[in-house]
């Protein structure tokens, strides 16, 4: 981890676990009208056209591709959530941080539906959008089976000894791309089955590969974690994109409480005022990145 900013577990989750939540994830986009007739829902087969024709100002929502209200309902889906809880994470990040761990409640699904519409997320540290935490850590896994070629993502090895870097603005999730510029660091990417899961610092240059099938759709989750005992910045205790309220999210669940109460950690210290990425001035600027400048 402390060289390559990284580690890679074959089969930590359970597959079972991770093919339930792909499974009620892909109800939702059936309901919407998304899911190619006469296929099986679990192989995730998109009806392209159908996707097509959802207006742009809907698609455009905080770049979850599938729109506020789809990706409203996914949320309200308490195994999405419940897995990033599962012990086997919880497990990895207490062995990591040395003691008790704070996940996130602002669980990220990724919905990549092959279409001009849906950019990669750019390259990018996961510090700009948490901050907060500089030992927040991401865990990365696909929703079931991902081939590189269906847009699985790839890590810049070793990137996260450059510290934070500039940014620019950029299509994409996120919004922001970093100035990579010289660095000479490699690109590492390879197949993930489900249950696989990569993890990195919130340091790690990373970014998706784009999704080369012409109809099938690439699901995945961002779960973030960092210990209990660090400051977390506020809007790491919110919904992502703010797309619903805690109470409407979690009414009906099993285990009635919020997300952020899931945690079963001590109450965290929350860190007010954020770094503006855009306006990063050259005290972020290692030598060999002045060509931003």
């Amino acid at each position: 981890m402390v060289e390559q900013g990284y580690l890679f577990f074959r089969g930590l989750l359970p597959p079972a676990d991770v093919l339930d939540v792909r499974r009620q994830i892909l109800e939702v986009l059936y309901g919407h009208g998304w899911i190619a007739d006469g296929t099986d829902l679990i192989d995730g087969v998109a009806d392209v056209e159908a996707f097509a024709r959802v207006p742009k100002d809907v698609t455009d929502f905080c770049g979850v591709v599938v729109g506020a209200d789809a990706y409203r309902e996914i949320y309200h889906l308490e195994a999405f959530h419940a897995l990033a809880h599962h012990p086997a994470l919880i497990g990895v990040y207490a062995q990591l941080f040395g003691g008790p761990v704070l996940p996130h409640p602002r669980n990220i699904a990724r919905v990549m539906i092959p279409t001009e519409l849906g950019q990669p997320t750019p390259a990018h540290q996961d510090f700009i959008h948490i901050q907060g935490s500089k030992r927040t850590m991401t865990a990365w896994f696909p929703l079931g089976d991902c081939p590189v070629d269906l847009g699985g993502l790839t890590i810049l090895a070793g990137s996260q000894s450059e510290g934070v870097l500039p940014y620019k603005q950029a299509a994409g999730a996120g919004g922001l791309e970093a100035y990579l510029c010289d660095l000479d660091y490699p690109w590492v990417q390879g197949d993930f089955g489900a249950g696989d899961v990569v993890t990195f610092t919130c340091e790690t240059v990373h970014r998706a590969l784009p999704n080369q099938n012409r109809d099938r759709i690439r699901l995945s989750a961002d779960f973030r974690y960092q210990p209990a005992d660090d400051p977390v910045d506020a809007s790491s205790l919110q919904p992502h994109c703010k797309v619903d309220s805690w109470d409407n999210v979690y009414a009906g669940w099993c285990d009635p409480r919020p997300p952020v109460l899931l945690a079963r950690a001590p109450t965290p210290t929350v860190r007010l005022g954020r770094i503006d990425p855009l306006a990063a001035g050259p005290h972020l600027l290692t030598p060999r990145l002045r060509c931003v400048r």
